[in-house]
């Protein structure tokens, strides 16, 4: 497993920051699984966030732990619609399966993020990388 996900999963809820023409948006997330070594995220087709992503895939995520320690993790979104990092997601994330399904006409795109950096940052003293 790697290091993110391992990150991911002692944080539970994690922030994903997304540029809407010139103003940030930052908005809570918590659909993601590893898959072929990658940590996939999840977000519905018809969200603004998945919008801006493909506009502009520049994004970051953050995730914070209950010790004081936080991840940044920088990068691009890179989109596939391979049916089996969806099925990834929902497999740990069930509930969302009637969220993103025929009959509701949503469809959850996912995503990796190609990483640039992604830190561990303590609340005091210098962040040790993750990749």
């Amino acid at each position: 497993m790697s290091k993110i996900t391992e990150y991911l999963q002692a944080t539970g809820t994690f922030f994903l920051a997304t540029v809407d023409g010139d103003q940030p948006r930052l908005r809570p997330l918590g659909a993601y699984a590893e898959v072929d070594g990658l940590t996939y995220f999840g977000v519905g087709d018809y969200k603004d966030v998945y919008k801006q992503l493909v506009a502009n895939p520049k994004c970051e995520l953050v995730a914070c732990k209950a010790d004081g320690h936080w991840m940044r993790l920088t990068g691009v979104a890179k989109f596939d619609d391979d049916p089996k990092y969806a099925e990834a997601i929902f497999q740990f994330m069930p509930n969302l399966r009637d969220l993103y399904s025929p009959e509701s006409g949503h469809i959850m795109k996912t995503f990796y993020i190609d990483p640039v950096a992604a830190v561990d940052i303590p609340v005091m003293g210098p962040g040790e990388s993750l990749v």
